[in-house]
């Protein structure tokens, strides 16, 4: 019970419903009492009429009585329901052929008009009527059969009600189940955009009461962007004017390593020549990150997945080489993915570069690209030691590395692959190339394939 009222007090949906169906029974309780007390009445009333009628037929008639005798008996007569003709002055004729239709024991004294009275411990719906001639009749019938035909008249009259009730309350609340149901989509639309969607909702097509709170979020989508906007712009812009003291320093560093000093001068030059090109190395990167999280999308060309591996290993074999690593590309198939180039050779570059860094010397680095499932599957395996399944969310955060590692560098580069996929429509999954050992990062990317 307390669920139900929690539910009760948290949707709307649930308290409308629940608000229409009591309104429903509580007409529709009155609506039919007043049906079988109307159906009840009517029915009576046209018993009376019949009662009526008969005194009528009998008069127009100039009929005359003789009372059955009481050993007499009518196939198809009932008792309960049926109608008795006398003259008002025969009720002494009673005592043996009430039973069989005879006089009842009316008095004489009984004035025109409808009247109920209760006869040999029966009750009797009585009709006194004076006739042309001056004699009196009366017309009788037993109440219990009135009233039995007039309960079954009304229950009749009742039964739509029985019926049409339920039907509303299920009519009721799929009207209301289809009412809702733009603001559930509206909901599933808002909740499958990524972290880069924040182009205002469609409120066109949303009810008039629901409008206001989605321009509300529209207002804060805008406001959310506008923050975004400012902080990769700061970034950009910081990492602009930074670049150029960080070249001026490199080059000082370059000539005073062509000056003669001492061994140990000599050797402070080089660390600081290897933080200068930390610190530009970073610069980049948060150039690319910044670049890679912005809203706006170039045109893009079909772009050969191939030529993209060449262009990387051209840049990164000497790094490569350095830690004598075995690095290609396997197989010959290829794809054309509908995507920037840039953005495809980000991605790759900062995948391999990764996969480099942190492969042992001797180790190995495999590129490959097949057909799957409509798209094409980029894959960049690698013999280092694999990501860990709980890192797996975590080494896509900005500056996030994983402990224990002892190599250079920024933390950006899975961020930047991260903010690129999602932007694209990629699917990232990352899983180890020996399942059974778990040594080796695999980095698989699907694309759909562009049309030809």
């Amino acid at each position: 019970m307390d669920g139900f009222k929690k539910r009760l007090s948290e949707s709307v949906q649930l308290r409308l419903s629940v608000s229409l169906s009591l309104a429903i029974l509580i007409v529709a309780l009155l609506a039919g009492v007043f049906a079988f007390v109307s159906a009840f009445d009517e029915a009576l009333e046209m018993q009376d009429n019949t009662l009526h009628q008969v005194a009528v037929l009998f008069e127009r008639q100039q009929m005359t009585l003789a009372y059955p005798k009481p050993e007499g008996g009518i196939v198809g007569d009932d008792e309960e329901s049926r109608v008795i003709v006398q003259y008002l002055g025969d009720g002494g004729r009673a005592a043996a052929n009430v039973e069989t239709g005879g006089p009842l024991p009316l008095p004489a004294t009984l004035a025109d008009g409808l009247s109920t009275l209760t006869v040999a411990g029966e009750p009797f719906r009585v009709l006194v009527r004076t006739l042309g001639s001056g004699a009196r009749i009366a017309v009788a019938q037993e109440t219990g059969a009135r009233d039995k035909d007039a309960r079954e008249s009304a229950w009749r009259g009742l039964l739509p009600f029985l019926i049409l009730f339920p039907v509303l309350l299920l009519v009721v609340a799929d009207l209301l189940r289809k009412l809702f149901r733009p603001i559930a989509v509206l909901a599933a639309e808002i909740d499958q955009r990524s972290e880069q969607e924040l182009h205002p909702i469609d409120e066109n097509h949303v009810p008039a009461e629901v409008r206001p709170f989605v321009l509300a979020i529209n207002r804060l989508l805008g406001r959310v962007a506008q923050s975004m906007d400012t902080q990769r712009r700061f970034v950009a812009d910081a990492a602009h004017e930074l670049r150029s003291p960080l070249t001026a320093l490199s080059l000082q560093a370059e000539r005073l390593a062509a000056a003669e000093m001492s061994g140990l001068a000599r050797e402070r030059l080089f660390v600081l020549r290897r933080g200068i090109e930390r610190g530009k190395s970073l610069i980049d990167q948060l150039l690319a990150l910044a670049t890679a999280q912005a809203n706006a999308t170039r045109p893009s060309a079909p772009v050969s997945v191939h030529a993209v591996y060449r262009r990387v290993l051209e840049d990164l074999l000497p790094l490569a080489e350095l830690k004598q690593i075995d690095i290609g590309v396997e197989g010959e198939e290829d794809a054309r993915l509908a995507l920037d180039e840039i953005d495809l050779l980000a991605v790759v570059k900062n995948l391999v570069d990764n996969a480099i860094r942190y492969t042992p010397a001797g180790g190995r680095v495999d590129l490959s690209v097949s057909r799957e499932q409509g798209g094409a599957l980029l894959q960049v395996k690698d013999s280092g030691p694999g990501i860990a399944v709980e890192e797996r969310q975590r080494v896509f955060d900005p500056f996030y590395r994983s402990l224990g590692s002892q190599e250079v560098g920024s933390g950006l580069g899975l961020s930047i692959v991260k903010a690129i996929a999602e932007r694209t429509g990629a699917r990232i999954r990352l899983e180890y190339c020996d399942e059974m050992e778990q040594r080796g990062l695999c980095v698989s990317l699907w694309w759909p394939v562009a049309p030809a």
